[in-house]
């Protein structure tokens, strides 16, 4: 349905419209391609978000103090629930504040486990920007 409205607008109604109307149909047929594509991936793009930063609180929970490290193995073993936009996300902030907790204590830690560790955390960051962009020709 939004793949339709945004053809409307370019195809249909934008032509019948001053030059500046038809910048801003554009405009909005843009946004809601967006849209369209951010809907088609959003469950897809958490879940597999998820599973790399649980394995990486599972690889971490053994480098760190013991405290920290009961944090991380329990969110490692813990698993998406629901596949609801909104229960992913949570959990996702959930996952991404106790990496953050786990990049900066493995950044304090000597030894080759540490730094594989923190290059992997680095890695898995880059692959999370890239999974959120979006193509350029969305309509």
């Amino acid at each position: 349905m939004l793949g339709q409205l945004a053809a409307w607008l370019t195809r249909d109604l934008a032509p019948g419209v001053a030059a500046y109307q038809q910048s801003a149909l554009g405009m909005s047929a843009g946004l809601i391609g967006m849209c369209i594509e951010e809907a088609d991936r959003a469950v897809a793009r958490r879940v597999e978000e998820n599973a790399a930063i649980r394995g990486l609180l599972a690889r971490g929970a053994d480098l760190v103090e013991a405290r920290l490290s009961a944090r991380l193995q329990a969110l490692a073993e813990g698993a998406d629930a629901s596949l609801l936009v909104s229960a992913l996300e949570a959990v996702n902030a959930e996952l991404r504040a106790a990496l953050i907790d786990l990049h900066a204590a493995v950044e304090a830690l000597d030894g080759e486990a540490a730094r594989a560790l923190e290059a992997d955390i680095w890695a898995e960051l880059r692959a999370s920007t890239e999974r959120r962009r979006l193509s350029a020709g969305t309509v």
